[in-house]
């Protein structure tokens, strides 16, 4: 199948073409051609005003809950998110039952994802069923598809333990991610602690509970000299932190969350539990420090957290709803809305693309003739609203679901696809 696409601006600072506006001919999930026009007689063809072209989105943190939780969100319909999302590749979070602490776990949800246009990347555990008490076998899970440890929304709470799993990577330059949450100064909390939970009578998680884990583990990477990132980050203060400790030369890199760069603790005044996630969404200034951070490079990339939920998790009393939201389709839209005023669309693209591509060591294909097509195509100048009946995941626990948005995703090409939205 040939696919041409009209008058794109390639987004790929490793391209010969950044910056230009070029057609794109695509046979086969090949890059036949580039050039200033191109004449064909295309199976598709792709155009729209101020449509752009970028190497291949990638999401380093999404939960598909499959095995054990497929009521919230099967492998098959989280990459249906994924694709309509721009995403052509995902890295998924290690929580399921059983937990992907075993190479055969990981096999089982590499072959699930198998024909899909985009790419699944298991998420080893970084502990025995994340279980947090001794390590996992991941030497053996990376030989076999795991691109990086986590014990994901249960961070490793002991010292000792991280210490010992942050040594067991180094030996072959394996990188852990973790959530940055204390679970003792967290507990029994609902939201941010500040003036909001106050006058809402919420109990409140402090900034604390992040940052003294931000700093734990960053004197943990200065002892042992391996490599971190940080994901969902949502204070100042660890933004602070982590500029810091790149400064001084350790392997620290961090993402953020659409949800945190475009909300604040405010969003809980009407009480609805689709606001409520982990790490909380922290006050306005909190906030203003995360786009700083994403702008001058210090956060590196982006994590959408999709953390799909069936209705009655988050259709109940705040204190027991369940955490998370389910954004994978929308994150592109959430950040271009919340950002256009702060950053291009350059660094937004490169956020996305190349540089989660080069900490996680995934294939960075670049826009170059004769290359496999791993592309995502947007427009910034369009914008979207995700109608409930369009929603690709199985669960619907995104709150903009319904509202307009800037920037429209249009498509990815990837494993030889198309998949391209309405």
């Amino acid at each position: 199948m040939q696919v041409h696409i009209r008058k794109a601006r390639v987004i790929d600072p490793q391209s010969n073409y950044h910056d230009k506006v070029v057609d794109l001919l695509v046979e086969d999930g090949v890059i036949k051609n580039i050039a200033a026009t191109i004449k064909s007689d295309a199976d598709v063809v792709i155009a729209a005003k101020g449509l752009c072209v970028s190497p291949g989105w990638v999401d380093v943190f999404a939960d598909y809950r499959e095995p054990g939780f497929e009521h919230k969100e099967t492998i098959a319909s989280g990459l249906a998110a994924a694709a309509a999302g721009g995403f052509t590749d995902v890295l998924l979070a290690p929580n399921t039952q059983p937990s992907l602490s075993s190479k055969s776990i990981i096999q089982y949800v590499s072959g699930k994802a198998k024909g899909h246009a985009t790419s699944l990347h298991p998420l080893g555990a970084a502990t025995q069923n994340t279980e947090g008490k001794e390590l996992a076998e991941m030497l053996d899970m990376r030989q076999h598809g795991a691109v990086a440890f986590s014990d994901g929304w249960k961070p490793v709470q002991n010292a000792g333990l991280m210490l010992k799993a942050l040594e067991y990577v180094k030996a072959f330059d394996g990188t852990l991610i973790q959530i940055p949450v204390d679970a003792a100064l967290s507990a029994g909390g609902l939201m941010n602690e500040g003036i909001t939970s106050t006058g809402l009578g919420m109990a409140g998680i402090p900034p604390l509970a992040e940052t003294l884990i931000v700093h734990r583990d960053i004197e943990l990477v200065r002892y042992t000299g391996s490599q971190l990132h940080i994901t969902g980050i949502s204070t100042a203060a660890s933004v602070d932190m982590i500029r810091k400790a790149k400064k001084q030369g350790l392997k620290i890199t961090c993402s953020v969350t659409p949800y945190h760069l475009a909300l604040t603790d405010e969003s809980l005044n009407t009480y609805d539990s689709a606001f409520k996630v982990s790490p909380p969404l922290r006050e306005e200034s909190d906030r203003l420090a995360l786009i700083k951070g994403l702008k001058d490079g210090t956060i590196d990339c982006i994590a959408s957290h999709h953390r799909p939920h069936e209705w009655d998790a988050k259709a109940k009393e705040f204190e027991y709803a369940a955490d998370g939201m389910a954004v994978q389709e929308s994150t592109f839209n959430i950040l271009w809305d919340t950002l256009k005023e702060y950053i291009t669309i350059d660094r937004l693209a490169e956020a996305m693309s190349t540089i989660p591509r080069d900490i996680f060591g995934l294939p960075s294909p670049e826009i170059k003739k004769g290359n496999k097509a791993c592309l995502t195509l947007f427009t910034t100048v369009d914008d979207n609203t995700l109608a409930l009946h369009d929603v690709k995941s199985a669960s619907k626990n995104n709150p903009f679901i319904g509202k307009k948005l800037s920037g429209k995703v249009l498509g990815i090409i990837n494993n030889g696809q198309t998949h391209l939205n309405k």
